[in-house]
């Protein structure tokens, strides 16, 4: 490291500060808290326009910078002074024509479409062109230099089409403003994620910070020693707070900002209850955990199959009637299942395979307007696209988005993403089609997620969270692919997703009722909430605790600290994890309940604490495990997935089959034996507790 000390910061947003909240937070904490004559200039660097960076500071994620360059280096704004730098358009002037490139394009005999107003400003004009083989741009790009313009072109994502002046790239911006400050490269640090930072990197005498998420174009043109690469945990702002300390900026970079403010106050509600919240595991428990997770892995391998992972063993389970189902490869099965044992991809080949496998089989199967299949067959590798009763299942494709970016993220395949990001991005609009009246919500139809037996419909928190979760994965995704623009889209609709979910699923007599509201955010007469409710509909809703639903809302940043500390109160106070973790819903639905269907008696499955009604699921539980740990409590975490593994320890027949589910009050293991998920998410949080380390 050298002692040159840094006077000037140039970050990238999306990515790189952006991406995770409570990263960006403690970002904008630990730079605020910076000493004047600690702190550098700061300048983001991004694609987004001028307008969308000046809307994201008014609400408050980041601290203010003292310049902006906007429009992947065509626009500098001096933040402070509050004014464009119009010295800098003379260059970008300088062979530049925007109606001349307007007519050459619209002369070409390709099927272009202009893309939105807001998309366009005086040095950029973006367009819409699918599927343009390279042999096209490379046309454009001719066509335009004979026509005297100097441009540059940018195809990204088999659709979006960008041309910008020759001398507009986010470094040829930066090195114009450090010469117009009159600042060294050699005191310049930048910060970014992906290949379109690369520019930034390459200006002479600059060092960098390359966060933990960071794409491998990035990574394999940052490779020199004035260059701080994040570990991969280290992901966005994690990773700038990482590096900025690397390079002698005394920022606070401590990650329990606000995560585990409230963590005392728990331990010492669990002490007065007489709950042991030490964590100190005896060897015999963690090598019970320990032992589990060798299991989960065999587990696990019993359910590889040359289509991808089924939903539980073929060996160990019988397949007759409508059972015959679980002989598939499942959507949202296997997207889980594939997730969970990640941490295996470059321990086992065979693993491996079958991850990438399973994407490739459902995506191989995803209809004509977009609809993933719910399962595929393992006999004939017939789709099937709809559950019990034909109800369409919609979080199949959203689990399928998600889990494709957990791979691509990990396995950095981005000729994997190029060959199906056609087919990703047909699915994102089968589902936003499900948002009917554009309210940023989807209409689920009723048993049309993962409790496929249970009376449930129109705005579920289950699936909105993973629907917030979608956008921000499918915008990940583009970002890879260098689409800053299509990505900025989803990503900023991910956060109206989310502000929907609090406003509409966390009822307080808080709010402002002098406005007009409709009748679902009239729920508030029920009282202040200490979790996200269950269910809305246009006249109705439901007060119940959906325990997967609350659990995912907090490890994907849909709520936030301070309200999983008062839903984790709730769930521990109710005995969700008792006599295992965790049951799927508080309280269960009982016969002449408003929310009782008959059909719960179909094969005695929903009966009270019974399958989704109630019933104790593994997979949950390991959610339940990564929950708490998330909070700040590992002690009581360890403990929790020390109480996991005794529950997937049981069996019908034997040890270890770590079974689909158990019953809520007897706790004893029912369903199919060797389920997939039960194994992959035990290895998942054993991974998140780091308790394999040396097994």
């Amino acid at each position: 490291m050298t002692t040159t000390p840094i006077q000037f910061f140039c970050t990238d947003l999306d990515g790189t500060l952006l991406g995770d909240e409570k990263a960006a937070r403690l970002f904008k904490s630990a730079w605020e808290n910076l000493k004047p004559g600690q702190r550098p200039f700061l300048t983001y660097n991004t694609g987004r326009l001028l307008d969308d960076v000046q809307q994201l500071l008014g609400q408050g994620l980041l601290p203010q910078p003292d310049f902006i360059i906007d429009g992947v280096g065509t626009n500098i704004f001096n933040a402070r002074e509050g004014q464009v730098l119009k010295e800098f358009r003379e260059i970008l002037d300088e062979d530049w024509d925007l109606r001349r490139v307007e007519s050459v394009l619209h002369s070409l005999d390709f099927p272009l479409e202009k893309q939105p107003d807001h998309y366009q400003h005086e040095y950029k004009s973006s367009w819409y062109l699918n599927d343009a083989p390279q042999n096209h741009i490379e046309q454009i790009q001719v066509a335009l230099e004979n026509a005297g313009v100097a441009v540059h072109v940018v195809y990204s994502s088999f659709r979006h089409l960008d041309i910008l002046p020759k001398a507009a790239n986010k470094g040829n911006a930066l090195l114009w403003l450090l010469r117009h400050l009159d600042i060294p490269t050699t005191e310049t640090l930048v910060a970014g994620d992906s290949g379109n930072d690369n520019a930034m990197f390459s200006i002479r005498g600059v060092r960098g910070i390359v966060v933990g998420n960071a794409q491998p174009e990035l990574l394999e043109r940052t490779q020199t020693e004035t260059v701080f690469q994040a570990a991969s945990h280290e992901v966005c702002a994690y990773g700038v707070l990482r590096g900025l300390q690397h390079f002698g900026i005394p920022v606070d970079g401590n990650h329990t900002d606000d995560e585990s403010a409230d963590a005392p106050s728990i331990y010492q509600a669990l002490s007065a209850s007489g709950t042991e919240v030490t964590g100190d595991l005896t060897s015999e428990q963690l090598s019970l955990i320990r032992q589990g997770y060798h299991q989960a892995i065999e587990a696990l391998k019993k359910n590889i199959t040359p289509l991808g992972f089924v939903a539980c063993s073929p060996a160990d389970n019988s397949a007759e009637g409508t059972d015959e189902n679980y002989l598939s490869v499942w959507a949202r099965d296997g997207a889980l299942t594939l997730i969970g044992s990640l941490a295996l991809r470059t321990q086992d080949d065979a693993i491996h395979q079958c991850q990438r496998q399973t994407l490739e089989t459902l995506l191989r199967h995803i209809s004509p307007n977009g609809q993933l299949p719910a399962n595929v067959r393992i006999e004939g590798e017939r789709p099937d696209y709809s559950g019990v009763g034909g109800i369409a299942s919609i979080d199949s494709g959203l689990w399928v988005i998600i889990a494709f970016h957990a791979y691509v993220s990990q396995t950095r395949d981005l000729d994997f993403l190029r060959k199906h990001i056609h087919a990703l991005e047909q699915a994102m609009r089968w589902l936003g089609a499900h948002d009917s009246n554009n309210d940023a919500l989807l209409e689920i139809p009723e048993a049309g997620d993962w409790t496929d037996l249970f009376g449930r419909s129109y705005n579920v928190l289950y699936d909105e969270v993973l629907w917030y979760q979608c956008n921000i994965c499918f915008g990940r995704l583009l970002q890879m692919l260098g689409n800053e623009q299509q990505a900025g889209d989803y990503l900023r609709w991910a956060r109206v997703i989310k502000r929907e979910i609090i406003t509409n699923f966390w009822p307080t007599t808080r709010q402002e009722m002098y406005k007009n509201v409709s009748f679902a955010e009239q729920q508030y007469s029920i009282g202040d909430a200490r979790y996200l409710i269950a269910q809305l509909t246009p006249f109705d809703f439901s007060w119940r605790c959906d325990v997967l639903g609350n659990l995912l809302a907090f490890l994907y940043d849909v709520t936030d600290a301070r309200q999983a500390n008062q839903t984790f109160r709730f769930l521990w106070g109710v005995g969700v994890n008792d006599p295992h973790p965790v049951a799927n819903i508080y309280p269960v639905v009982n016969m002449g309940d408003k929310d009782w269907r008959p059909y719960y008696t179909v094969n005695l499955l929903n009966l009270p604490h019974h399958y989704h009604n109630g019933g104790i699921w593994p997979f949950v539980g390991g959610h339940w495990v990564r929950f708490i740990n998330k909070l700040g409590l590992r002690g009581l975490a360890l403990q929790e997935l020390h109480r996991l593994a005794e529950l997937n320890r049981l069996g019908v027949q034997q040890e270890w089959e770590f079974n689909e589910w158990a019953h809520g009050q007897t706790g004893r293991p029912m369903g199919k034996a060797y389920q997939a998920w039960s194994a992959s998410e035990y290895i998942r949080a054993c991974h998140a507790l780091n308790v394999v380390a040396g097994h």
